[in-house]
């Protein structure tokens, strides 16, 4: 039986982060430009670090903005370890996330079922995120696709599929991949990529709103464990 490639978004869908990441942006201005981050124009629900950067940076007065986006996101990775405390402490796991991504990885699903990430973050953002919740134990972590990658979300579905592929010996093609996540902008990725789209609404959008977006499945949230499952795996090619 074809194995699935189950990404996860990580903000929102898996956990509530409450502005850490914010802050983080805050100290590296400071330290690189000696700035403060400026007020966004846009939510950052669903961008890519990518492309939350660059909006950063232009926002902020930074010349060039474009080419500083790699510097940005080193001295990002940088500090990010020191946001674990404070994530644990502000933060918290979203209902039945620990409980779906464990129930992936049992005996039912052994080898059918693949999970890793497809996140804005950038890898190590992500990694301290899961890390702080314990979250990581079910997670493929190597063969995920982060925010440091493009500014389009969808462009990491293939990058995704291609780690995925060279890890396993099988290919994610069409339904074989499913993303989950909380934002249109995951529901675009999969649309775009022929993956499949299992959205809840714990961020900022309704399940109507999903549905309209043209997600194939729609949840409340993750708490509904059979449900989750179900929704995930169902159509397996």
């Amino acid at each position: 039986m074809q194995p699935l490639l189950v990404l996860w978004d990580v903000d929102y869908t898996l956990i509530a982060a409450d502005g850490t990441g914010e802050q983080l942006y805050d100290r590296a201005l400071g330290e690189l430009y000696g700035l403060r981050m400026p007020p966004m124009v846009r939510s950052m629900a669903g961008r890519t670090d990518s492309a939350i950067a660059l909006e950063v940076l232009t926002l902020a007065g930074v010349p060039d903005p474009e080419r500083e986006i790699p510097r940005l996101q080193s001295v990002l990775a940088t500090y990010a370890s020191d946001l674990e405390d404070m994530i644990r402490a502000r933060g918290r796991v979203l209902p039945g996330a620990a409980e779906a991504l464990a129930a992936l990885a049992d005996a039912r699903h052994a080898g059918l079922v693949i999970q890793s990430l497809l996140t804005g973050n950038i890898p190590a953002i992500a990694s301290v995120k899961l890390g702080a919740f314990d979250l990581a134990r079910h997670v493929d972590l190597t063969v995920g696709a982060y925010g440091d990658t493009s500014q389009i979300r969808s462009d990491l579905v293939a990058v995704a599929r291609q780690n995925a592929a060279e890890r396993y010996g099988t290919h994610f093609a069409g339904r074989a991949t499913v993303l989950v996540g909380d934002t249109p902008s995951d529901v675009e990725a999969a649309a775009l990529t022929g993956a499949r789209a299992v959205a809840v609404a714990t961020g900022h959008f309704t399940v109507a709103e999903l549905l309209d977006a043209g997600a194939d499945v729609a949840l409340p949230d993750l708490s509904d464990t059979e449900k989750v499952v179900a929704a995930i795996v169902a159509d397996r090619p």
